[in-house]
């Protein structure tokens, strides 16, 4: 069921893609902001209080809505979960952004490129040189792909098979959305202790999805690079897993995304990215993609079988 529901929910969602504003997006954006203000105490049980509203709550409503429909009929069950992987798991929530700058610099408009940069990620980058606005280009999709499509079908797939249905998609997202929207803002509205306890759970959450988005690259792409990559962040220490999925990503495509631990970050990086690059991030995550639909697949029909 798992492998039907995300492969009709990934062909929607590039049929009809949904817009930012969508009604169930916007509403849970607002119910996120109404328990951000509402518990944030300054405290850190406070902290943990919010955020089990805001993420674990609709994670576990997703979860008995699945059980409930499941006891009334299977059809019904099967909906729902199509129903939320297509709201929380797809290319086009921020494949726009990657196919505006992209041909934004094809077309050589560079200036064109960087507004859109900066409009997607809300930086300045009218100081970034060439080479650094396409390396950083790369690494945010790279990192959007991980989060908008990997993670979210790993932690989907976890819970679905413990029987909590659609709740890990929507733990996995939420808890993504609140780790960058709880962050402290310049009219203080957001407590240290409020952005410290999203980040730790953030971290948590993402520890094996991000591992397992590596581990997809490295098969697809240069293997050994990829797994060297890795290895270099964990034995320095620094194997966070926004690290751990940008090491994978640039060996698998022979493309440095991350400086060496010992390296002077006041030097330039060696490689320099080129536009080549951008079809070899596209072509990777494709086959990532196709490689753990049909892993699923197996792993369904061998459920089936058993």
């Amino acid at each position: 069921m798992s492998f039907f529901a995300i492969l009709i929910a990934l062909v929607l969602e590039q049929v009809r893609p949904l817009g930012y504003h969508n009604p169930v997006h916007a509403g849970l954006r607002a119910w996120s902001r109404s328990m951000r203000r509402n518990f944030d105490a300054g405290q850190a049980v406070h902290g943990w209080v919010a955020w089990l509203l805001a993420v674990a709550l609709p994670a576990a409503v997703s979860a008995l809505v699945y059980w409930a429909l499941w006891r009334v009929s299977l059809v019904l069950a099967f909906v729902w979960l199509v129903l939320v992987l297509y709201l929380t798991v797809g290319f086009r929530q921020f494949s726009h952004h990657f196919s505006d700058i992209r041909q934004a610099l094809e077309a050589g408009d560079e200036t064109l490129a960087r507004e859109r940069f900066a409009q997607w990620l809300r930086v300045d980058a009218t100081t970034l040189p060439r080479s650094e606005l396409l390396r950083q280009f790369i690494v945010h999709s790279v990192l959007a792909a991980h989060r908008h499509v990997f993670g979210v079908l790993v932690a989907f797939v976890v819970l679905w098979m413990m029987g909590l249905g659609p709740a890990g998609a929507v733990l996995y997202r939420l808890a993504e959305y609140v780790s960058r929207n709880w962050r402290q803002r310049p009219d203080r509205t957001t407590s240290e202790a409020l952005e410290r306890s999203a980040l730790t759970l953030w971290r948590w959450i993402d520890h094996v999805p991000a591992r397992v988005t590596a581990l997809g690259f490295a098969v697809v792409g240069n293997f050994e690079e990829a797994v060297a990559g890795w290895r270099s962040r964990v034995n320095a220490g620094e194997a966070g897993s926004d690290d751990v999925v940008l090491a994978a990503a640039g060996g698998a495509i022979n493309l440095p995304l991350l400086r060496t631990p010992s390296a002077d970050v006041s030097e330039p990086m060696a490689e320099v990215p080129q536009l080549a690059h951008l079809g070899s991030v596209v072509g990777l995550v494709w086959r990532a993609v196709v490689l753990w639909m049909l892993l699923l697949a197996l792993l369904s029909l061998a459920r089936l079988v058993g």
